[in-house]
């Protein structure tokens, strides 16, 4: 969205807010589709924006959920629970159980004790589920190979599961092709492994690329598509020979999100021009830096193009001096009441955030489509209900 149209709705707004635009969502998994082929699915991570799960476009063939709350979430949004990966590392029999009771059309082991609660619930309803084993990376996440091996072996015994494939992932922000390249490798190399050794054709492969976004760059839409026309060939290579599906969340959501925050003071301390605003870093996050150290792009509504520019420290509410969500950020007569827009934030920052700090409210959240318009799906929400003892 350019500048002239967010203005536009954020005279509809309550600042601080969140605007994820669903016809932008939508584009970046038609890029993702275009480049990775027909063959290769694509799975949303909602992990990363679970208001985006409210206009899921229909290009998504598949959902990953990891926890009891977001398996509300999809109830709450009738989501196809048929398209639902029910993933995490914390699983608990009442979760199992009510996932399978929802129809989720997936699971996945992360350990033993997973395959035996899944194995255990589905017997228990006469009922035979799909499962995806996780391949260790080489953290918390997963089981080491011997492990996956053993399963398989004795894939006779466990009646309530049907081992339809593998679901991996590593870690996010690659921005390297060789990594992705290598990890498939990986894959392809183990597949044909448990082929040989136990006659078992995996089926199904559930592979999340952490594919990288370039959230300080001006030019980070073209540095993306490049990331994607780099894997790509890989990708579609992979897709030939097994049942693929891309999971990604951050490279899916982030471009679409926009911040809006208000101008609540200004002053000059020491010669640095300080503006305060209503958010701060408990709702804006970015990946893996010191909030200040690098400009993301900020739009100005309000600005006078005219006036001279000035350099900026702008700075949240919060007690810390962490809050500083950019340094060095010019504008042109930045004033109280002005609207600043931070870009990118379609991914984690309206669920990452340290967002109960100083119980401050939570901002409001609204989508946005040329079809159906601005919608508000969650008011201000006042967190010291959160933090008031009973």
């Amino acid at each position: 969205m350019d500048i002239k149209n967010i203005a536009l709705l954020a005279k509809n707004l309550h600042v601080p807010a969140y605007v994820f635009n669903i016809d932008e969502f939508e584009t970046r998994a038609g890029l993702v589709k275009q480049y990775f082929g027909e063959k290769t699915g694509l799975c949303f991570s909602i992990k990363a924006n679970p208001f985006l799960l409210a206009e899921l476009p229909a290009i998504f063939d598949k959902i990953e959920v990891c926890s009891p709350g977001e398996l509300t979430v999809c109830e709450k949004t009738g989501a196809d629970m048929s398209s639902v990966i029910y993933s995490g590392v914390n699983k608990g029999k009442a979760d199992v159980a009510r996932a399978m009771d929802d129809g989720v059309g997936t699971f996945t082991a992360e350990s033993p004790l997973h395959l035996e609660m899944i194995n255990d619930a589905a017997k228990a309803r006469s009922k035979r589920v799909p499962l995806l084993l996780r391949l260790t990376a080489g953290s918390q996440f997963g089981m080491d190979e011997d492990d996956v091996l053993a399963i398989i072996r004795d894939r006779d015994c466990y009646e309530g599961v049907e081992i339809v494939g593998l679901h991996y992932f590593s870690g996010t922000q690659k921005k390297k092709a060789k990594i992705i390249d290598k990890e498939l490798t990986y894959i392809d190399a183990f597949c044909t492994r448990v082929k040989d050794e136990l006659g078992f054709e995996i089926d199904r492969v559930e592979y999340g690329t952490g594919l990288a976004v370039d959230y300080f760059n001006d030019e980070a839409d073209a540095a993306e598509e490049e990331r994607l026309s780099e894997i790509s060939p890989k990708i579609r290579e992979f897709a030939e020979k097994y049942n693929l599906t891309v999971e990604m969340g951050r490279f899916f959501a982030a471009p679409c999100g926009y911040y809006l925050t208000g101008v609540v003071d200004v002053k000059t301390n020491k010669g640095i021009h300080y503006a305060i605003l209503d958010g701060g870093l408990h709702q804006v996050k970015y990946f893996g830096q010191y909030q200040g150290m690098q400009l993301p792009k900020i739009l100005h509504i309000g600005a006078d193009e005219a006036a001279e520019k000035q350099s900026w420290t702008l700075c949240g509410s919060l007690c810390t001096t962490a809050d500083v969500l950019a340094a060095s950020a010019d504008f042109a007569d930045l004033s109280i009441g002005d609207i600043l827009v931070f870009c990118r934030v379609g991914a984690y920052c309206v669920m990452e955030g340290m967002s109960v700090f100083l119980s401050r409210d939570l901002p409001q959240v609204a989508l946005y489509s040329e079809k159906n318009g601005l919608r508000i799906v969650r008011e201000p929400y006042d967190t010291d209900v959160l933090n008031t003892p009973q």
